[in-house]
């Protein structure tokens, strides 16, 4: 079977078989509409990857994830890393697993201070943020801007959302602001919207269209089928799904969520059994004037 996706300046094949041999999907991507002008260094991939659920999910990205890094030629890879520990909360070493695997920054969402351990390490890194709208006593911060491989200069944010959430700070104004305060120095900017509520994201991303290269959603862990390119140049995805156990609801044992609906009892959740999957997307970014060319869905 071949899975296809369309976005708004290829088409991306997965297939089944493998490149040399060794892969259990190929990756073919061809363009459909070439853009007057194009040239590659003036753009770079940004891959997001949704939520990282359970530690069994971290070899399956050590094995996957630099062979699909290198077949779509990804400069910067973004992962949310907020239900790496049994679903509640990062450790540094989970951490740091993920950078060995080839993820170049870490956002987050409510479950980030779930750990105490991670609270240092939030202050001291430079590659892991917690979202912006938490208040400002919180350890970490909630927005960095990094390098990618290619030399760009990329602000990466994260806001939690407000709606079937905790009432955290207003989102819009906390973006405003990081926006504010890192003015001139980078190339393009991100943000990984950590919402329940759909029509909060996607107001969060037209609220901002134009003056941020990516809006991309967290927190539901099921990948959604809106990926574009808004008309001022942001290109969004409500959600990017997860990276985790495919069986199980939501990456919890299945047995564990039919309890605490049934019976409404206090259950502790567990991570799901079963072959890992994981689902994100590509943009592909006009780095110079801080703009999405366009948006693919991935799966692998």
């Amino acid at each position: 079977m071949v899975t296809f996706h369309s976005c708004h300046s290829r088409l991306l094949f997965i297939l089944p078989g493998g490149l040399q041999n060794r892969r259990k999907y190929a990756i073919l991507c061809v363009d459909f509409c070439p853009i007057p002008g194009f040239r590659k260094e003036l753009y770079m991939k940004l891959l997001a990857l949704g939520d990282v659920v359970g530690l069994a999910a971290l070899p399956f990205l050590r094995r996957e994830l630099p062979r699909l890094r290198a077949a779509l030629g990804a400069d910067f890879v973004i992962a949310n890393a907020e239900n790496v520990c049994d679903i509640h909360g990062l450790s540094p070493d989970a951490a740091e697993e993920l950078f060995a695997a080839g993820v170049d920054f870490l956002t987050s969402g409510n479950h980030i201070f779930d750990r105490r351990d991670v609270y240092t390490f939030l202050d001291d890194s430079k590659s892991v943020i917690r979202p912006l709208n938490f208040p400002g006593e919180c350890p970490g911060c909630g927005a960095r801007v990094v390098t990618s491989a290619d030399g760009w200069r990329v602000l990466v944010m994260n806001v939690s959302g407000c709606v079937f959430m905790d009432a955290l700070n207003d989102p819009f104004a906390a973006v405003e602001r990081a926006l504010a305060e890192e003015r001139g120095r980078y190339d393009a900017a991100v943000l990984d919207v950590h919402a329940e509520a759909t029509s909060e994201k996607l107001a969060l991303a037209r609220y901002f269209d134009g003056r941020l290269a990516a809006v991309f959603g967290t927190h539901t862990h099921v990948q959604t089928a809106d990926e574009q390119v808004l008309p001022g140049g942001t290109g969004y995805i409500t959600d990017l799904g997860m990276c985790g156990p495919a069986d199980g609801i939501l990456g919890v044992r299945t047995e564990d969520v039919l309890n605490r609906f049934r019976t409404h009892m206090p259950t502790r959740f567990r991570v799901a059994t079963g072959a890992p999957r994981a689902t994100g997307a590509l943009f592909e970014i006009d780095a110079v004037n801080n703009r999405a060319l366009s948006v693919t869905r991935i799966a692998f």
